[in-house]
């Protein structure tokens, strides 16, 4: 089993491709006078402090009000380029101001990329009075929890010769094609490319479902993604190249499965080794990233209306 900490699923689970925005294209706005871009929720007292720097380099800050701060900064407008290259360094700068503050506070609520809101830290203040209820809940709920994720790769496929030996319709196929005419033989191949087909999604299924039944035994969720995401600005800022062979397919063999787990730190050991267990299969290779702070199971915050709460900026919504 490989384990790579060089990315996160926050590009992924919380910003829009922006691969398809036409250079120079500039997308109406909303005006801010005075701002405070969110960076996440955590669990503090009055006195917190967060020693890092924000997107574009601004200065990073906990505003509390009775045991809940939000990690922010200053702002007076949302954040938004066509240059793609500097919205990757926006979207890790912030990924990577969550990551501290999930290191300094304990699980932190995240908000997605851009989400800012309209006032000062007096304003913050009064959002984190109004939304209390809502924020304590979901920080009791995913105390000590983490986001993990897990790819499974079939480094090595099985070869047809062997699914032929293991299927008894696929043999009696192979042997009718051998006898057949050029006409009734292209049917017949058809027919057997397309039972080769089933064979291969009934065992990735069957694989997928087995591994996604033992990790739910020591997970407290478990969700599977696309096994072959499409490439896009966000699978460039997780594995932090900006090329474009992310995706496990091309000639590091067939991603099976992709999954990702909501569990308690101190079941992390637990899903290491079922996963070791998983790898040990002759051709299979697991990769396993996090712990990450819960981007696909936080509960959504800010509703982006007109009365300040919290706006996630039109040109980079959550998908």
């Amino acid at each position: 089993m490989s384990r790579d900490g060089s990315g996160g699923p926050a590009a992924e689970s919380e910003q829009r491709p922006l691969e398809n925005r036409e250079a120079g294209e500039s997308a109406e706005t909303p005006s801010i006078d005075e701002g405070r871009y969110l960076y996440c929720i955590v669990r503090t007292d009055a006195e917190a402090d967060l020693e890092t720097t924000g997107v574009d380099g601004e200065p990073v800050s906990v505003v509390v009000e009775d045991g809940i701060g939000a990690v922010v900064h200053p702002c007076d407008g949302i954040y938004d380029s066509a240059n793609l290259a500097q919205v990757r360094r926006w979207l890790v700068r912030h990924q990577t101001v969550v990551d501290e503050a999930g290191q300094a506070f304990g699980t932190p609520i995240p908000f997605q990329f851009d989400t800012i809101l309209r006032g000062d830290d007096d304003r913050v203040r009064e959002w984190l009075r109004e939304e209390s209820d809502t924020l304590e809940q979901a920080l009791d709920g995913l105390a000590g929890h983490w986001e993990y994720r897990v790819e499974v790769v079939e480094i090595d496929p099985i070869s047809d010769e062997s699914l032929i030996e293991r299927d008894e319709r696929l043999r009696e196929l192979d042997e009718q094609i051998g006898d057949s005419g050029e006409g009734t033989a292209f049917l017949l191949e058809k027919k057997f490319d397309q039972r080769l087909t089933e064979l291969r999604a009934a065992r990735r299924e069957s694989l997928t479902a087995d591994v996604e039944e033992r990790l739910a035994a020591e997970a407290r969720e478990v969700h599977a993604l696309e096994r072959s995401p499409s490439a896009k600005l966000s699978d460039d800022v997780a594995d932090g190249s900006g090329s474009d062979d992310s995706s496990a397919g091309d000639d590091d063999g067939e991603t099976l499965c992709r999954l990702t787990l909501l569990a308690h730190e101190d079941d992390e050991g637990a899903i290491g080794s079922i996963l070791d267990d998983v790898a040990a299969n002759e051709g299979l290779e697991v990769r396993f990233t996090g712990p990450w702070p819960p981007y696909t199971f936080a509960p959504e915050l800010g509703g982006g209306d007109s009365n300040g709460d919290p706006t996630a900026s039109d040109p980079n919504p959550q998908p």
